[in-house]
C-alpha cells in the first residue's frame, strides 16, 4: 500500500511541479508599459523595450491617440487605420504588443475620463515599470500624456477609483523618457542603457511608420524632397538621420558609472530615463532588478 501511495505522490509531483515552476517563472517576469501620445512615440524607448522583451519580460507599447491628424493629405479616419497598423507592425519587430487608443490626435486633454483610461491600462498590464514623456514639450498631446500618467500614478493603487479593474497592490516605478527641453527644468538621467546591440531593431520599428517617417515628418520639416524612393534606400536614410537622437555622448558620465570606464566610454547609442519621483524609487540596489540585462 505504501509503495502505491509513493508512486501516486511521485506522479502527482511530476504533474504539479512543472506547473509550479512555470508559474514561478511567470511571476518573475517584469511587466512594462511604455506610454506615448502618438503611434511612433513609444519607440523613443524602443531599444530598452527590445532588451526587456529579449529577456522574456512582458512589454506593452501604447499610443493614447490614434494619430489621425499627423499627415498633410490623408483623411483622418483613413489615417487612424493606417497608423494603428503601422504601430502593430512596429511592435511585431521586437515581438511585443502595440496598441493605439481612439482619442483624436491634437485633442488630448488631461480629463478625468482620460485619466481612467490610463489607470486601466497600467492596472491591466500589472505594471512594474511605466515609461512616459515629461510634461514639458512642444506638442500639447505629449505634455498632456505626461500629466495624465502622473495623475494616474497614485490612483492605480486606490481600490475605490475604477473598481471594475483590480487595483495594484504595489505602485510601479514611473520613469520619464529623455528630452532636450530646458524649461521649467532640464532632463536629468538617473539611468542610461546601452542600446548598441539593438539600435537597428529600433530603426526597424521606426521604419514601419511609413506615413510618419517618410511622409508627414519630412513634409512638416520641409525636407520631403530628400526622402529616397525605394524601401531599402529609405531605411538607410532613416538610420542616417535618426540614430543621432540616440547619441550616447550627453550621458557619458552616467554610462561610465553603470557600465564601468572601459565599456561606458565606448557605447555609441543609449536611452536614458529619469525617475519621476512617483511610485517606486529607482536605486542602486534595485537597478539590476528593473533592468536585468545589466547583470554581469
Amino acid at each position: 500500500m505504501k509503495s502505491i501511495i509513493s508512486i501516486i505522490q511521485i506522479a502527482l509531483l511530476l504533474v504539479v511541479m512543472p506547473k509550479l515552476q512555470a508559474q514561478d517563472k511567470q511571476n518573475q517576469k517584469l511587466h512594462i508599459i511604455i506610454i506615448g501620445a502618438h503611434p511612433d512615440d513609444a519607440e523613443e524607448a524602443g531599444g530598452v523595450a527590445c532588451l526587456w522583451a529579449k529577456a522574456g519580460n512582458d512589454v506593452l507599447l501604447v499610443s493614447l491617440t490614434n494619430g489621425d491628424a499627423g499627415h498633410q493629405s490623408i483623411p483622418a479616419e483613413k489615417l487612424a487605420k493606417i497608423r494603428r497598423e503601422e504601430a502593430r507592425k512596429a511592435g511585431e519587430v521586437i515581438g511585443v504588443r502595440y496598441i493605439t487608443l481612439d482619442n483624436h490626435d491634437g485633442q488630448l486633454m488631461p480629463t478625468y475620463e482620460n485619466r481612467l483610461q490610463v489607470i486601466k491600462l497600467i492596472r491591466e498590464q500589472k505594471a512594474d515599470i511605466v515609461i512616459f514623456p515629461r510634461p514639458y514639450d512642444y506638442h500639447p498631446d505629449h505634455r498632456y500624456t505626461g500629466v495624465l500618467v502622473l495623475d494616474a500614478a497614485y490612483m492605480v493603487t486606490v481600490p475605490t477609483i475604477l473598481p471594475s479593474v483590480p487595483f495594484l497592490k504595489k505602485n510601479p516605478m514611473f520613469l520619464f523618457m529623455s528630452d532636450r527641453f530646458l524649461h521649467p527644468e532640464s532632463f536629468k538621467a538617473d539611468v542610461a542603457i546601452d542600446i548598441d546591440d539593438v539600435i537597428e531593431k529600433k530603426m526597424d520599428m521606426y521604419h514601419q511608420h511609413t506615413s510618419q517617417m517618410y511622409e508627414w515628418l519630412p513634409f512638416n520639416q520641409g525636407i520631403l524632397d530628400q526622402v529616397p524612393k525605394s524601401d531599402s534606400d529609405r531605411r538607410k536614410w532613416l538610420g542616417e538621420t535618426r540614430k543621432g537622437e540616440c547619441d550616447a555622448t550627453p550621458y557619458r558620465d552616467k554610462l561610465i558609472e553603470i557600465y564601468g570606464p572601459e565599456k561606458g566610454a565606448k557605447i555609441k547609442y543609449c536611452e536614458a530615463f529619469e525617475d519621476s519621483g512617483y511610485g517606486a524609487k529607482l536605486t542602486k540596489e534595485n537597478l539590476t532588478y528593473y533592468f536585468p540585462f545589466l547583470k554581469k
